[in-house]
């Protein structure tokens, strides 16, 4: 592996990297109308990706695992607090529609996928779990299904910048898609016409996070719920992982998603939100951190995302993974054209499921289509379910 200016062990200038750059892809979205259209998570995993591809840091370092191992678990809870499926079923009920509808592009990417290439990427079965179970949930997912079937390093690494490679140029299509004029003379869009018709020129995303009271009660209340959260999460789907037997199919698929700990600490945040929505949903500045902490998180996965690598040693992965966003963004557009969904819906519908509820909620604010935000989080979240559902069927279905 290539050495870079900064170490793997320098970690404290690594996470002093991580953190400004998420910061400063913030501060980008509040300040300038066109960073607010790309969205803060883009622009932190394309600093990343520039970043280590110049050779200014290292694709690999435990400052990287930190995050994927504490920060990402710490900010799901927080993001989730005001998750009151009672109180936002109502409107998030066409999402969830239009967010299946694009689930199914993503399986169907799958199987096409998996025959086109069958022949050329080894144990491509496993790279159909890991995708199927990104493309519908998120990066979580891919991890979790490279656990279940034990990929290799090579074939992880591999299929990692493949799917940021791709997931970032379709974040840049999916922010662009709102101002064609093909798709706004195709598409009902209510909301967009809304904004024309207001004259607004407002940032959005700066006017969604402008300033909030948050007392110091506040955060600890956050930081300490969401701390527990994860730590009773751990401990039973440990217990579940170490009791359920992988001796066939269905066991293999129930341990895989009760044993699961993102599963587990997704549920307890949704039921603690909606059966105590004021002692949990009121809490002040729980959204704040977590959408900072995935800032972070996003700044982490743009790292891997070597142009090298990818061209030298995975360049089929990346028309994998083409084949299975193309598929999904065909018959997310297809699919909503014909029962009538929203632009709006589409775009964010299939950017919950190919980048998680992070990049799809960021999106929506991004575009000041603030009715979709809390609806974007809930079916993303839906989608850590989904994936490892689906990822663990179709790599079993196509061992």
């Amino acid at each position: 592996m290539a050495t870079s200016f900064i170490s793997a062990d320098n970690t404290w200038v690594l996470f002093a990297i991580l953190v400004v750059i998420a910061a400063g892809a913030i501060w980008l979205e509040q300040t300038y109308q066109w960073a607010s259209k790309l969205t803060g998570c883009v622009i932190a995993l394309v600093g990343a990706m520039i970043l280590s591809n110049c050779g200014i840091i290292p694709t690999q370092a435990a400052a990287y695992d930190f995050v994927w191992d504490y920060v990402v678990p710490l900010a799901i809870p927080l993001l989730l607090f005001q998750a009151n499926v009672k109180k936002i079923w109502k409107d998030s009920g066409r999402m969830l529609a239009i967010y299946l509808i694009s689930g199914l592009g993503t399986l169907l990417g799958g199987f096409l996928a998996y025959y086109a290439l069958r022949n050329y990427i080894p144990e491509i079965h496993k790279a159909v779990a890991m995708m199927i179970g990104t493309y519908t949930g998120g990066s979580v997912n891919l991890v979790a299904m490279t656990d279940a079937f034990e990929a290799t390093g090579d074939l992880a690494s591999a299929a990692v910048v493949a799917d940021n490679l791709l997931a970032a140029i379709y974040f840049f299509t999916l922010a662009a898609i709102p101002a064609m004029n093909f798709f706004l003379k195709k598409f009902r869009h209510p909301l967009i016409d809304e904004i024309e018709a207001s004259g607004s020129t407002d940032n959005h995303a700066a006017s969604y996070w402008t300033a909030k009271p948050v007392a110091l009660i506040d955060i600890a209340k956050a930081l300490a719920l969401s701390f527990a959260i994860v730590a009773v999460s751990n401990e039973i789907a440990k217990f579940f992982a170490s009791v359920i037997p992988t001796t066939n199919f269905f066991f293999t698929l129930l341990n895989g998603l009760i044993g699961n700990k993102y599963l587990i600490m997704t549920t307890l945040t949704m039921l603690l939100a909606t059966f105590l929505p004021d002692k949990v949903g009121g809490i002040a500045g729980a959204q704040e951190i977590g959408t900072f902490l995935i800032h972070i998180f996003f700044t982490v996965i743009g790292v891997p995302a070597s142009i090298y690598l990818i061209i030298t040693k995975a360049p089929l992965l990346l028309v994998f993974c083409a084949i299975i966003i193309c598929c999904n963004m065909l018959v997310s557009f297809l699919g909503g054209k014909l029962f009538k969904f929203n632009l709006e819906e589409i775009v964010i519908a299939s950017n919950a499921n190919i980048g998680g509820p992070t990049t799809a909620a960021a999106l929506a604010i991004g575009k000041g289509w603030q009715s979709l935000v809390v609806p974007a989080l809930l079916v993303g979240t839906l989608g850590y379910v989904l994936g490892n559902y689906y990822g663990i069927f179709m790599g079993n279905l196509l061992r």
